[in-house]
C-alpha cells in the first residue's frame, strides 16, 4: 500500500486521565486511497454508535476499502490493551464511533 508522501505535523493530544508529562507524536500520513485499506471501526458500546458505523461501512465498502469491526466491553473505560494491540497491527487506519 502506497502511504502520502507529505507528513502532517505533530499535533499535541491531551490525556484528561491524569496526565503528568506531555507526550508528543509525529501524525502518521494520510492513506493514499481508500481502495484496499484495511480500515477499523470501532464501536465504544454507545447507544445508536453501531447505526452510525454501519453506514460508515457501506461507504468505505464503496471505496473499495476492506472493513473490519471491533467493539469496546464498554464506553466508560478505554480500550482493553489487546483489542488496541489487534486494531494496531491488522488496520491501516481506524474510525472511532462516538455517539449517543
Amino acid at each position: 500500500m502506497t502511504k502520502a508522501a507529505n507528513p502532517q505535523p505533530a499535533r499535541r493530544v491531551l490525556d484528561p486521565t491524569s496526565e503528568r508529562s506531555l507526550a508528543v507524536r509525529p501524525r502518521l500520513p494520510r492513506l493514499a486511497s481508500l481502495s484496499g485499506a484495511r480500515i477499523g471501526l470501532l464501536d465504544i458500546s454507545k447507544a445508536r454508535g453501531d447505526v452510525f458505523l454501519d453506514r460508515l461501512a457501506e461507504r468505505l465498502a464503496g471505496d473499495g476499502a476492506s472493513v473490519l469491526r471491533f467493539r469496546k466491553p464498554t464506553f466508560t473505560k478505554p480500550a482493553p490493551v489487546d483489542l488496541r494491540q489487534e486494531i494496531a497491527t491488522r488496520c491501516d487506519a481506524v474510525i472511532e464511533a462516538l455517539a449517543d
